[in-house]
Order: C-alpha cells, then structure tokens, then sequence
C-alpha cells in the first residue's frame, strides 16, 4: 500500500539556473545533490529540510535520450502557505512573475512562474 508521496520529478532544460530560482527566490533548500559521473546529475530541493516530499531537478534533455517514452511536461503543483499575502509581496518583490490572488472554494489562491516559465500555484493553508 503507497503510504505518501515522496519525490516529484521534474524535468528541466538548465539544472543550475533552476536550482537557483528555487533557493534564491522561492526559498527553498537543496536536501542533496548527486552526480553519477558519467553525465547522469540530480539535485533534491525542498522548502524544509524535513519536508516529506520533496522535488528533483532532472535534466530533461538527458532524460529524454535515456528514456524517450517518458512524459517530460511539467507536473501541476499545488504548494502550500500559511501566509499567502506575504508570500505574494516577496514573490513580486523578487520579479517573479505571478498570477492574479484568487478566492476558490478551497482558499485564497495564486500563480507562479519559475526561471522556465513553468507555471506552479500556491494555497493558503493555515
């Protein structure tokens, strides 16, 4: 029986430049970082060294020759906050680009883009 998700893949075209979006500007921290030596690097991020999920940086260009029946598009996600105005502020204030904030019957509600133009939404979660 799956008991919980652990890592979501997600494929991008430059692994440095992302990894660097995502600590720098959306506050996350990198949990590990491999590399097999021979081509093949992965790096772990996640927004709390404790999280139990947490997403890997792929190289989608890799990926693709090694495994071309793979769907490589990026995955919805839906993030959690429990201070979505601030965040909304610091995400504008750093040039992120975002949505407009929305009320769903779920809460309160906006979009993102990452340094790929990947789009990623974040809930607020008190």
């Amino acid at each position: 029986m799956i008991t919980k998700i652990g890592q979501i893949m997600l494929y991008v075209n430059n692994q440095d430049e992302t990894v660097k979006f995502w600590t720098e500007k959306a506050g996350f921290s990198v949990i590990s970082e491999e590399d097999n030596g021979q081509g093949m690097r992965w790096i772990e991020i996640a927004p709390t060294k404790d999280a139990e999920t947490t997403i890997i940086l792929h190289n989608k260009e890799l990926i693709a020759k090694m495994q071309p029946e793979l769907n490589l598009q990026t995955p919805s996600l839906l993030l959690f906050s429990e201070n979505l105005d601030e965040l909304y502020r610091d995400f504008k204030d750093k040039q992120i680009t975002v949505g407009d904030m929305v009320t769903m019957p779920s809460g309160r509600v906006f979009n993102f883009a990452d340094n790929e133009g990947n789009y990623f939404a974040v809930l607020e979660r008190k």
